[in-house]
């Protein structure tokens, strides 16, 4: 049994990473397995620990920054996110391709420690439907939708360090562009 590839899926808030992600696990040929972060950020209504997030507090978080123990991590709006380590090495080691949904400095930590990361950055087809996307969720106030819109203007700027940019103005197409690329780079490794 090979091992499992590792998957960075990066792009602004509102691209609509989870929705990809959502169409991509559906397919049981890419033997794809979520990659569960570690967030200091409160629990959400519906979510469950250890399905969406292991939930710790800022001392837990910063002590296993401390120890090694997490692939990678960022802050965002006063919260930690990271990826924990062990977790990543096990599904990997039984095969699977695991998925890391993260921030693009989290791309930048996973690409130093695993080289053969395979990176995709997700664009909006613009700005104005970006903004949209964020502004029809109707969950955060206008001060946030203000940081993520700026910080989706950095990000963009920093496609250039993946492997693969999809635009996601059709859902369907950027599942499958995506899966097609898993595809390759699942029989590459197969042949090494």
């Amino acid at each position: 049994m090979k091992k499992g590839l590792l998957i960075v899926l990066s792009g602004p808030s509102g691209v609509g990473k989870g929705t990809i992600l959502k169409e991509l696990m559906k397919d049981e040929e890419l033997m794809l397995s979520y990659s569960v972060s570690m967030t200091t950020r409160n629990k959400r209504e519906g979510e469950v620990e250890g399905v969406n997030y292991y939930f710790v507090s800022k001392e837990e978080f910063e002590e296993a920054v401390e120890k090694g123990e997490l692939l990678e991590h960022a802050e965002f709006v006063g919260n930690y996110y990271g990826t924990p380590l062990k977790d990543v090495e096990r599904l990997r080691n039984e095969g699977r391709n695991v998925v890391l949904e993260i921030e693009v400095q989290g791309c930048k930590q996973v690409q130093e420690k695993v080289k053969d990361a395979l990176t995709i950055f997700i664009v909006p087809p613009n700005m104005e439907e970006l903004e949209n996307r964020i502004r029809g969720r109707k969950t955060e106030p206008e001060e946030i939708i203000q940081e993520r819109l700026a910080k989706a203007q950095r990000e963009m700027k920093m496609m250039d360090q993946y492997k693969y940019v999809i635009c996601n103005d059709d859902v369907d197409l950027a599942v499958d562009i995506i899966s097609v690329i898993i595809k390759r780079h699942m029989e590459r490794a197969n042949k090494d």
